[in-house]
């Protein structure tokens, strides 16, 4: 019986070898240029140890441990499931679940050349380290070993207090050492790096950890920038390739099957493959197949959005803007130029509050004052007072935040003993 299991898997290997040959030949043949490829099958707990990580080689953290509960328990009772993942890096690494079909291996395989291909060439991934699965393995260890020489808890309260500020990075420069002295800083984006190079009471091992972290969420910014155009653009090569390969009518029902799955439009929100599909495929009817390849070297989602996305396109999507009103959901707005506008806004840094560095030296007492850029849309005031006091334990001093709420404006301060108080200014 052994033998005989042997036997089936080996001729599914070399069956999913082959096919992963043919479709990689015609990929290349249409037009695609990815990293050299390496494919792992792997099962499901260490697929979705991966998503809930971001990477295969990651530090430790809670937060990690509950994304995977959640994400396997949904997988357990059939809710979702991650047929693939795959990592920007050289060469690109694609995980895929053990227990899919070789029709949906055949279609992952489509799909992830088509990311490798986006990741190789759009131009918001050319700063990003192809080494990355390196680099944070080395991070991971650096951190063990801060966890055995100063405590796990105490390693983790920094870890906390960094994780809740992570997206507030500058990705659109690579920022060098500041010349400048603390008190005649401009506005600086980069809070992460602010707080690593001039918090006064962070010790070596903890300005370690904020530069890890903000080297890795600079990795993983342009997936962020990205979302829409790299799905719809893995999404609209894994139908034309797929389109080229002799399926049986089982195979093609089966196929429809899946990538209708895929599309699907979902309650609320958007579908980014969806969305993506829907434009390149309109871009290729008025353009060519040609442009589109300018068009993924070139743009991130917002300019996608702000320079393709048209009254026309808008309405074959359907999207319109609701609210909650009472104790019902309501459409509140379908004019095509406010829901582009609106799609807009939540694809402006990568869907995070918009955060600057005004004054690291605050009254002459070294506290910190943050600025929000305030664009229509207010902070969670609630998910404000649960950030403030990491930032005030990364920081070591009183931290203040000015911001927009209900049309006035106002500052927030949170002391060191974690008392909050506003004003209206």
């Amino acid at each position: 019986m052994g033998e005989q299991k042997h036997a089936r898997l080996e001729r599914e290997f070399t069956a999913l070898e082959q096919a992963i040959g043919e479709i990689s030949v015609i990929a290349r043949q249409m037009g695609l240029d990815y990293f050299p490829m390496r494919y792992e099958l792997c099962p499901a707990e260490v697929l979705y140890a991966i998503g809930a990580y971001g990477m295969p080689t990651r530090f430790s953290h809670w937060s990690f441990g509950k994304a995977f509960s959640r994400m396997k328990m949904e997988y357990d009772l059939e809710l979702s499931k991650i047929y693939e993942l795959v990592i920007n890096s050289n060469p690109c690494y694609a995980f895929l679940l053990e227990n899919n079909s070789f029709l949906q291996n055949k279609l992952i395989v489509a799909h992830v050349l088509g990311h490798s291909d986006f990741f190789k060439h759009n131009a918001y991934f050319g700063h990003t380290n192809r080494d990355m699965v390196e680099r944070m393995s080395v991070a991971a260890e650096r951190i063990r070993l801060f966890e055995f020489e100063h405590g796990r808890s105490t390693v983790e309260e920094t870890l906390d207090a960094a994780l809740s500020i992570q997206e507030h990075i500058d990705p659109i420069r690579i920022r060098s050492k500041m010349s400048k002295g603390v008190e005649e800083l401009a506005e600086e984006k980069d809070i992460m790096g602010f707080i690593a190079e001039h918090s006064r009471s962070l010790a070596p091992w903890q300005r370690e950890i904020i530069s890890i972290l903000r080297e890795e969420m600079l990795y993983f910014w342009p997936q962020l920038e990205t979302k829409i155009m790299n799905e719809g653009w893995a999404t609209f090569w894994h139908v034309r390739l797929m389109r080229e390969l002799e399926l049986s009518e089982a195979e093609t029902i089966e196929f429809a099957r899946m990538h209708a799955s895929v599309i699907q439009p979902p309650r609320y929100g958007i579908n980014p493959y969806l969305l993506g599909l829907q434009m390149f495929e309109a871009l290729e009817q008025q353009y060519g197949l040609e442009y589109l390849f300018e068009v993924r070297e070139r743009e991130n989602d917002i300019s996608f959005l702000r320079n393709y996305l048209t009254k026309e396109r808008l309405e074959q999507t359907d999207l319109y803007m609701f609210a909650k009103q009472g104790g019902a959901y309501r459409i509140t707005n379908v004019e095509w130029e406010s829901v582009k506008q609106r799609l807009i806004d939540s694809r402006t840094n990568g869907g995070y509050p918009y955060l600057v560095v005004l004054d690291g030296d605050y009254g002459g007492n070294g506290e910190l004052y943050l600025l929000h850029k305030y664009e229509g849309v207010e902070l969670d005031v609630r998910y404000m007072e649960k950030t403030l006091p990491s930032i005030v334990l990364l920081w070591g001093r009183a931290v203040h935040l000015e911001t927009i709420v209900n049309g006035n404006r106002k500052r927030y301060t949170m002391q060191t003993d974690k008392k909050m108080s506003e004003k209206t200014l």
